[in-house]
């Protein structure tokens, strides 16, 4: 019995001087074992150097954006009900910083309905169900709106709008020629007037 009492009272040691237990165990499904060459440090990105004034680099400072957290609706369960996981994040376009005068004046016309009444506009994101997925949602939002006005539409060639007006009239004719048989099938089905 003395001989358990010493073997227990040397692996209680052990454990207590972290020898049984070292700190150096890694699980086979650890990160450091599963994505061996990154460095799985999170950061925030830096501001690109500054190339152009014209261009845009998808750089949003989020010291400019006004970004609120509510509840979203929708199925979740109970985390619906006690988690902030909707995003609003809305900035004023002729403040902002980090857009040039050209695309603050794109903006402001082809988002002249979105736009409040103070300037601010409005990007909204309930996708999923935590918090960081949708704010970075509204950001790709807003990167893609701002995007968009940079892309300037060509105008169709000649041979292109023709091309588009023939399909036009081709589906338009099938469309109501498709109506009229439809139309038929349903007159066949009535009974005949008879005149007595």
């Amino acid at each position: 019995m003395s001989n358990l009492c010493k073997n227990f009272t040397k692996i209680i040691t052990q454990v207590a001087t972290n020898r049984l237990y070292s700190s150096s165990y890694k699980s086979a499904i650890s990160l450091d074992s599963l994505y061996p060459t990154s460095s799985l440090k999170l950061a925030t990105p830096k501001k690109p150097p500054n190339e152009g004034q014209d261009k845009f680099t998808g750089y949003i400072p989020i010291e400019e954006l006004d970004i609120t957290y509510s509840r979203s609706s929708g199925p979740g369960g109970q985390n619906v009900n006690k988690v902030n996981t909707k995003v609003e994040v809305r900035f004023n376009i002729s403040s902002a910083s980090w857009i040039n005068d050209d695309l603050k004046s794109k903006l402001l016309e082809k988002y002249k309905n979105k736009i409040t009444k103070e300037g601010f506009i409005i990007f909204r994101s309930d996708v999923t169900r935590s918090q960081h997925l949708n704010l970075a949602d509204c950001l790709e939002k807003i990167r893609s709106s701002v995007r968009s006005c940079v892309v300037v539409e060509q105008e169709p060639s000649d041979e292109t709008a023709e091309k588009l007006r023939r399909r036009f009239e081709r589906a338009t004719r099938e469309r109501l020629a498709l109506k009229r048989t439809r139309s038929q099938v349903k007159s066949n089905r009535q009974t005949p007037l008879v005149n007595l």
